[in-house]
Parts: C-alpha cells; structure tokens; sequence
C-alpha cells in the first residue's frame, strides 16, 4: 500500500482547531503534522506535541479494541470479550429493565469533552438519550460559569481574533495560559511585543520568560474579583469611564459600580496578594492604550467567586469602551460565530426530564443532591429515583470530576450498572461493567468547529478502525436499534448524518460549503471579511444588542466576593492544564510522574528539598507524590495538574481527591481551586 498524507481536521479541546496532515504507510498512521496551508488563520504549518504524537495514543498497549464484559469485582480491569451484538444486546436489556423498575431518570449519561467535534458528542447520542428519557447531564466541570455570563452580558459576541492581537497596543492575559492548551496565540503575542505592545499577565502562576511580558500579577486563587473591581473604582476615580459608549450601549453600570467603590487598590491588593502599585499600573496602561485587547481564560472561574469575576472582567473593556477596531475589544470563547440547529437536523427533541450536576457526581451516586434545581445540586436532598445506570463517554470521571474518594466509592456500587465507551483502558473504565471501544478521530468522521479560531473543519478517517472499534455514532444508532425504535435517525448510514449535520450549521450567519468539510478540509467565516471586529461587524447578540453589565445570572448577590480562607489548610490547590494532555487525554502514554510544585518559601518553612515525597491533604483526601520546588508559583499556592492518571501519583490518588465538589453560584461550575490543602514530608 502507497504512503499517502490525508489532510484532516484535529477536535481535541483547543480553541486552535487546527488542520492536519497525516502521513500513512500501509495503512498505520506514521506522522502528523500542521497543515501549511496560508488559508488556515493559525496552524501556520506548526502543532502541539500531544497531537504530534497521537499516533502513540491509537496503537497503545491499552486501546480497547472490542466489546468486554466485566468478569472480576468492579474496578480490577478484569474483563472478558464479548461480541458487539451480546454488548449492545445486555446493554439495551439492562436499561429496559431500569426504566421498568425506576423510570428511564435512574439512567445517568455522563460525557464531556473528550472531543468538540459535533458528530462526537451532542448529536446522535443526546438523540439517543432523550428518545430514552433518561436524566439529562449539565456539564459544569469547565466553562459554564463562563459561559452563562458571556451569554447573559453579549449573547457570545465573536470575539477578537487571534492573528489580530499583534495590532493591540495592550494585551491582558487574565487565567489564561495559551502555552499549555492555545499555542497558536502564542507566535502573535511574540509579533505583537516586536510591535511594542505592552503584555500583562494574571495568573498565579508565572507560564512566560520574563522577556515574554511586561507585567506579571501572581493573584491568589479566588481574588481575581477584588482585583477588577480596584481597576473599575480607579478608572471613576480618574474619570476614566467611557461614558458616551456606556450610555449607547449598555445597561446595569450602577450596581457594578456601587460594588467596586468597596475596593480601593490597597484592600484589593490584601485579598490579592499582590501589590497596589501593580493594579494601579495595570489599570494606568490599559486605560491608555488603544487598541487593548483582554484574553481571558478559564482558570479564573474555578473558584466560588469565579461567575462574579468573569463578569467584572468582562466588563473592562466596555467600561473603557475598548472597541470599534482590529485588535480591541475581547476573546473568551469564539464559539458563539457557528450555530448548529439540532432541532433542523433530529425534528422536535422533548428532553426535559431533571438535570443533574456533573460536578457532584460522587453525591449523585451516593444517592444525595446533584439535582441543579437544588442550589446547583449542593443541597444535601435525597436523590428519587436514585442513579441506576451510568452511561460515561468521552470522558474520565475516575480523575476528572471533584471530590475523588467519593467517586470510586459510587462507582465500586454492585448495584450501579455502568457502561463505558473509550479509545484505552482508563481509569474509570476499569469500573465497567460493560465496555466498548471507540474509533479517534483519525479513524471516524467528524465536524469541528472552532472555538477560537474562525473555522470549521471536517475531519474524515485516515486508516481504518483499530479491532472493533466503533465511532460514537455509529453505536448510539445501533444501541436505537437494539432498544427496537424505528426513528430514522438510528437507521441513517455516516454519509447522511455527515450532510444533514453541515446542512444544519451557520458561519456567521451564513450556510456552510460541505464539499471542504467532506473532504477533510476547513471553511472560514465570513462576517462580511476575515475577522470580527465588535461593534463594527459584530454586535451583543443579545435581545436588545447591549451589553449587560450586572446580568440577572450573577444571582442575588451580584459582585459579591467571598474569600476561602483555612488555618488548618493555609495553601491554595491549583490544578492547571499541562502541554502533556488535553485533560487527561494521552495520560496513558504521556504523563509518567505526578509532582506537587509549591515556592520556595512555602517548601523552607516545611524542610521540603526537591524530590522529597510528600503528601498533599486535606479533609477530603491525600495524594503522596514527589516535589517540586519553584518559583513559578506564588507562595501560598500548590499545583497539581489536572488530569493525571491514578498511576501517576504514589498512593493512586490525584488532584480532584483535593477538590470540594461545591459549585458556583453562577450555572453550578466546579470550584476546583477553592481546595486548600497541607503538605508534609511523607
């Protein structure tokens, strides 16, 4: 067989999305690398290491490659093979079985973002679960306070483009480390120093060379609100407000206003830890400078006070009235630009059964909360019917979802009938009782919009399946079929569903070309012209097309901030993304060795050299690991990255075994950096 280079289009979870070029020799995948075509506004022929080497990922010693039944006690990765059809057959009765004794709500789908791509994950399988009726998910683990706020303050106006920040004259980065998970912004933000922008970074962690950026704050976790809300009373104080732009274009400035006149720069500063004379700068230079552009990330919304903080940050550049021009405005998430209409492409889809939390998966399999009409599913309630059947895909709970001890005890239930769909043998697939292995996305098709950049990309299989595996279309069709329902969804072969899911998506407003797609190719938008520019070519997409400054999400309390404060627990617990994995995708291969890095001063004052075994605690668990000393992290603050494997660690527990599963008062977020921890020499 000819080696041939397929172009294709990458879904992990990055804003980049970028296009690919796969180079295959008789039929195994050989080499994958970054597209070079100019037309794509970011690959710009470059990749990051953890898709350059994905390949390792689908010829790995521990790639399901077909259906197993468990064959030893949960969580002993003891299984025997079974044919698709027992699988899908015991599967199918199970869940009749459930439905009959507690109602299809005792089914629990549980899924996240193992991939982006639309044909992966909300698609056929949301069509599958609400045709079953079972619970819906809310999938809060990243991104949702976020989210709710964008959506509630500029209906998720397009952001400004990456391969526009080098016009800025000012660059905030606040909670955003595009080195480890947004690398293509990285080569704009070097052009734009070249130009003689000034870089800001807020972070607790300093990620850049000190010849990356001009200013760094090391804010504490959690006070990233006292800190905004000093640059906003500032800017009154100096009469610095835009207050043309903020009459014309936005509502709810008095309550915002009111909140930050409690934070002059020196309290700021204490709840911070950082300077004064560092906010006064910040606000000083962005105040000055046009065009300023605000990059903000998902770092500072994993703490109680993470909703509030998104908001008042949000709110900076419309207070300055930072828009109207290429490289001005702000970048949270771009996805808002594509729209995919699923009631265009599935009909009518009644799903409106109760809602459960994905963060509180270790109270929902406990049989208490989760419920998100009950405070977000914090309120300790009784769970009716309790979760009979867990349905987990493109996802790994077992070390991603909070509070850790309390999710292996729920999944070692013998009663709890639990099915997982995966490329490798994770950790919580171990806890199967009935497990499936799924296609990559070198091996299926897929649809990828991006959520940075201005693309969406098709991705077509390069080689065939490994074993038996499966795509996640193909089997929730086939689970309809085995279920005995006749919808035409669960009988339409991949080319049908590919053509009616393009046929069911905008760019901008616009249709969408299939044939670049179909061929693994990508399409731009058009706003008209290449890039958004707000208040220009892009407006608020909400109702009335102003910005909301206080918006109703923010609960009752709007600015409120609440400090997470322990005597017995004195350091903040970070879990930060790596360059290693996408969450905790490639943790098979890629991540060896899990280390706590703490400061300096902080590993002094407890005899901690580098290397040392440790242990990491506090009331809800311990992780035994080695350190690492560094100055990159701010004393007072720890970080575990997120997502590593149970066999990384020495005692087989992670960061979340660290992580309260409490949620934010804004859309129930996951608050993963409200741990606070000890740490001893083990």
């Amino acid at each position: 067989m000819a080696t041939q280079t397929l172009p294709t289009t990458c879904p992990m979870d990055c804003p980049d999305t970028c296009a690919l070029e796969v180079t295959v020799s008789e039929g195994r995948v050989q080499a994958i690398r970054g597209s070079k075509d100019p037309a794509h506004p970011l690959t710009a022929g470059f990749i990051c290491d953890k898709v350059a080497q994905f390949g390792k990922r689908v010829y790995h010693e521990d790639r399901l490659l077909y259906p197993m039944r468990r064959a030893g006690a949960k969580g002993s990765a003891s299984f025997e093979r079974v044919s698709w059809d027992e699988a899908l057959g015991t599967i199918a009765a199970r869940l009749r079985q459930i439905t009959a004794r507690w109602g299809a709500e005792a089914i629990l789908p549980y899924h996240y973002g193992g991939s982006n791509g639309w044909l992966t994950d909300g698609a056929m399988d949301e069509f599958f679960f609400a045709r079953l009726g079972a619970s819906r998910l809310a999938r809060t683990l990243c991104a949702t306070p976020a989210t709710e706020v964008a959506l509630a303050m500029y209906g998720k106006m397009p952001g400004v483009a990456f391969e526009d920040f080098p016009r800025a004259k000012f660059i905030l980065l606040w909670g955003a480390n595009p080195k480890a998970s947004n690398i293509h912004l990285v080569p704009f933000l070097k052009q734009a120093r070249r130009n003689g922008a000034f870089i800001a970074v807020v972070d607790p962690k300093r990620n850049f060379s000190a010849d990356e950026y001009d200013l760094h704050l090391p804010v504490f976790p959690g006070a990233d609100l006292p800190l905004a809300l000093a640059m906003i009373r500032r800017w009154r104080e100096r009469d610095e407000l835009d207050t043309e732009f903020l009459q014309q274009h936005t509502d709810g400035l008095e309550p915002l206003l009111a909140q930050a006149e409690a934070w002059p720069l020196e309290r700021a500063a204490a709840a911070a830890r950082v300077p004064a004379a560092d906010i006064a700068r910040l606000a000083e230079i962005y105040a000055l400078s046009s065009p300023a552009v605000l990059r903000a990330g998902w770092g500072l919304e994993r703490n109680r006070n993470g909703g509030q903080a998104m908001a008042a940050i949000l709110a900076l550049p419309a207070l300055l009235g930072k828009f109207g021009m290429r490289g001005g405005g702000y970048t949270l998430s771009n996805s808002g630009g594509a729209k995919f209409d699923t009631k265009k492409l599935f009909g009518d889809m009644p799903w409106a059964t109760r809602e459960i939390n994905m963060t509180r998966l270790g109270a929902v399999l406990a049989g208490r909360s989760g419920l998100m009409d009950a405070g977000h599913g914090d309120a300790d309630v009784e769970l009716k019917p309790p979760v009979q059947a867990l349905f987990v895909y493109n996802c790994n709970p077992a070390v991603t979802a909070p509070d850790q001890e309390s999710v292996l005890r729920g999944f070692d239930r013998e009663d709890l009938f639990t099915v997982v769909f995966d490329q490798v043998m994770t950790d919580t697939a171990k806890y199967a009782d009935v497990l499936l292995p799924a296609t990559t996305f070198l091996e299926a098709d897929e649809i990828r919009r991006g959520y940075g950049a201005y693309v969406m990309g098709g991705g077509r299989p390069v080689i065939d399946p490994c074993g038996e595996a499966r795509s996640n279309p193909d089997v929730f069709a086939a689970l309809g079929r085995a279920m005995g329902w006749s919808d035409p969804p669960f009988h339409w072969d991949a080319v049908t569903l590919r053509r009616k899911t393009i046929e069911s998506v905008t760019l901008a407003g616009k249709p969408v070309d299939p044939a670049p797609i179909e061929a693994g190719g990508f399409v731009r938008y058009d706003f008209p012209g290449g890039a958004p520019v707000q208040f220009v070519n892009v407006m608020p997409q909400t109702v009335d097309k102003k910005i909301h400054l206080t918006p109703a999400v923010l609960g009752p309390r709007p600015y409120h901030y609440e400090p997470v404060t322990s005597e017995k627990y004195p350091l903040a617990l970070i879990s930060p993304a790596t360059s290693k994995m996408v969450t905790s995708m490639m943790g098979e291969f890629n991540f060896p060795e899990l280390r706590v890095m703490l400061n300096p001063a902080d590993a002094a004052a407890r005899h901690i050299a580098p290397g040392d075994t440790v242990r990491v605690f506090n009331e809800l668990g311990e992780v035994v690991c080695r350190a690492e000393v560094s100055a990159r992290v701010r004393e007072g603050v720890a970080s575990l990255p997120k997502g590593a494997w149970r066999k990384s660690s020495l005692n087989g527990k992670t960061s979340t075994a660290l992580c309260p599963a409490h949620t934010n008062v804004v859309g129930g977020g996951a608050c993963y950096n409200d741990a606070r921890v000890q740490i001893a020499r083990a």
